[in-house]
């Protein structure tokens, strides 16, 4: 009877080994890591986990099948996560997705993601495709992105098929995208041309209290950055701003930042008074963020004549303008980018 009861444990301890886990394992060690807490999300799922102060986290996740977001507290990835898996993660934050590496079951899924997003990043350099000089070219160069896409795609197999099918979903409407921006970019290049006359900014008000003309800065290169307060793309380019006024202090270059603020993100009980809490937020950030060079605002915002002349409908957007007062570049590269560096070594 004894041997009986222990042959059922055992074969009831073996069923039990060999059921499917019904939640997956998240773990790794982050290298320079940015919060004490990491989110794992999808729309209809958020679990957020706590990183101890050497990098390492561990957690179970019960989970639907599929990509999940994961967010350091300032970058973003993806992971594929399925109940079953066990996936360990390494990253060093000060080269985030160059870094990134998933090992143990079910890792070879959000590899392949990390591969992704790198080919992209690699295929659609926003300022090597800036270059194209007409739309038969971004045709043309398109046309060979969406077949190197297709191709990383198909020769995946052993990826799990939700993911290359919803991400070969993707390419056209994300091509379509760049295309606009492209398109936009060439038509703004023929109406201000390098070497015609720039569109010019007068008595605008500055930190200091003042106003600055772009005439004032004639004789100097002048690198125009039109942001706004509310802007995150735009705060997230200060850092790199910073950095390039160091690097070209002293030489013959103005930085200008030029706030379009509004008032339309200070709710004030009048137009004139959300202006007012505009420029006090704008003031603000300014000695927040310890900004250099020439701090202007728009007197009217968006509908400023300058900002007009120069068709900008989003921003971030980076103008460069000659020391004679004419157009360099209408739609000049990032400061984060290596295309404003190589640009600037070549003129200054």
């Amino acid at each position: 009877m004894k041997k009986l009861t222990l042959l059922v444990l055992a074969i009831a301890t073996i069923a039990c080994k060999n059921e499917p886990k019904n939640y997956a394992t998240f773990s790794g060690k982050i290298t320079n890591k940015n919060s004490d807490s990491i989110i794992v999300q999808t729309r209809s799922y958020s679990k957020t986990i706590k990183v101890n102060d050497d990098g390492t986290f561990s957690d179970t996740l019960h989970v639907e099948t599929g990509i999940h977001s994961f967010y350091d507290g300032k970058e973003l990835s993806s992971v594929f996560l399925k109940n079953g898996f066990d996936i360990y993660l390494t990253l060093d934050t000060k080269a985030f997705d160059e870094s990134i590496k998933y090992t143990g079951t079910g890792s070879e899924h959000s590899n392949f993601l990390v591969k992704n997003a790198l080919l992209r990043e690699e295929l659609l350099d926003i300022d090597k495709l800036s270059n194209l000089e007409d739309m038969e070219a971004v045709e043309k160069e398109f046309n060979t992105i969406d077949a190197k896409l297709n191709e990383f795609y198909n020769s995946n197999t052993q990826v799990d098929t939700s993911i290359t099918n919803r991400l070969k979903t993707t390419i056209k409407p994300m091509l379509g995208s760049y295309k606009n921006y492209l398109a936009q970019g060439i038509a703004l290049k023929k109406e201000l041309p390098k070497g015609s006359a720039s569109p010019t900014f007068d008595n605008y008000e500055n930190y200091n209290g003042d106003t600055t003309s772009l005439e004032d800065l004639k004789g100097k290169y002048v690198y125009i950055d039109v942001w706004a307060t509310w802007c995150g793309p735009c705060i997230a380019e200060i850092p790199s701003l910073k950095e390039l006024e160091k690097t070209y202090h002293g030489k013959n270059i103005a930085f200008v930042s030029l706030s379009v603020d509004d008032g339309r993100s200070y709710k004030g009980e009048t137009q004139e008074e959300s202006m007012a809490l505009a420029k006090e937020g704008w003031k603000k950030m300014i000695a927040e963020k310890e900004l250099g060079g020439v701090q202007i605002i728009a007197p009217e915002g968006w509908k400023s004549k300058f900002v007009q002349d120069y068709k900008i409908t989003g921003i971030p957007r980076f103008i460069l303008v000659d020391p004679d007062g004419n157009v360099v570049s209408p739609d000049a590269p990032r400061p984060s980018s290596e295309g404003i560096k190589k640009l600037l070594a070549e003129l200054i």
